[in-house]
């Protein structure tokens, strides 16, 4: 493709995507109103599926499908980190040296992580109850476990981060959302349809259907999908030795 056909497309595209953007602003509602057509949607549909953090209502129930492209977009994410950092057979790993840390900075690090890793987990719990959800709850986990590398060693981080099962625990995420969808199929619904699992009494961890199944499915993936990229960059202490000859 030439240069100029490019700048073609590049301009078609713009207009056409300024022309809907003109349109979609037109018709939003009057600045500083209190009344939201979309807004009221979704608070009434969370209420009707029991779901009492209307945010987690939208995110896996209303739009789970976008949810989906969203979680994809960070499964590949890592899938693609993980083939780019791959060790090459001109590369060996390095024993990284022991850190010196302070005694404050060791003491604090090692008194929050279990802190941090419990409100992870339950920001991941009670997602669809109040503000959180799988994504935040999961990269507070992930930074969590993290803490031990600034608190301890690198070693003593490998001895609590087996990468492989991480990896395996990103992908049971995303394979256990897709599932969920397809059960909706199975069940003679719509893809990702709320509508197998009994909503459950409002403001318990069991209600709002499978709200809950999802954003532990989202949170399961999000911490995975994180430990595993800052692992793979970690790793990143190697010495390329050159062939001899060369």
């Amino acid at each position: 493709m030439s240069r100029r056909l490019r700048l073609w497309v590049l301009a078609v595209g713009g207009l056409g995507f300024a022309l809907l953007f003109g349109a979609a602003c037109l018709r939003l509602p009057a600045f500083g109103g209190d009344h939201h057509p979309y807004g009221d949607r979704a608070v009434a549909a969370a209420l009707a599926r029991r779901t009492a953090n209307v945010v987690s209502a939208v995110n896996f129930d209303q739009r789970a499908f976008d949810t989906l492209g969203e979680e994809s977009i960070l499964f590949a994410a890592v899938l693609g980190t993980v083939v780019l950092l791959r060790q090459t057979r001109d590369e060996r790993q390095v024993r990284p040296s022991q850190a010196q840390v302070t005694v404050p900075v060791r003491r604090y690090a090692l008194t929050v992580l279990p802190v941090a890793l419990l409100v992870g987990l339950y920001v991941v719990a009670h997602g669809q109850l109040s503000p959180g959800g799988g994504f935040q709850g999961g990269v507070v986990a992930a930074a969590a476990l993290h803490l031990l590398y600034i608190g301890a060693d690198y070693r003593a981080l490998e001895r609590i981060r087996p990468v492989g099962l991480y990896e395996v625990g990103d992908a049971v995420g995303e394979g256990a959302y897709l599932v969920l969808g397809v059960a909706g199929l199975l069940g003679g619904s719509a893809f990702l349809a709320n509508s197998l699992i009994p909503y459950a009494t409002f403001n318990t961890l069991a209600s709002g259907g499978q709200v809950p199944l999802l954003n532990a499915a989202i949170g399961m993936e999000a911490a995975c999908a994180v430990v595993v990229l800052l692992a793979r960059f970690l790793d990143q202490a190697v010495e390329i030795e050159e062939e001899q000859g060369t």
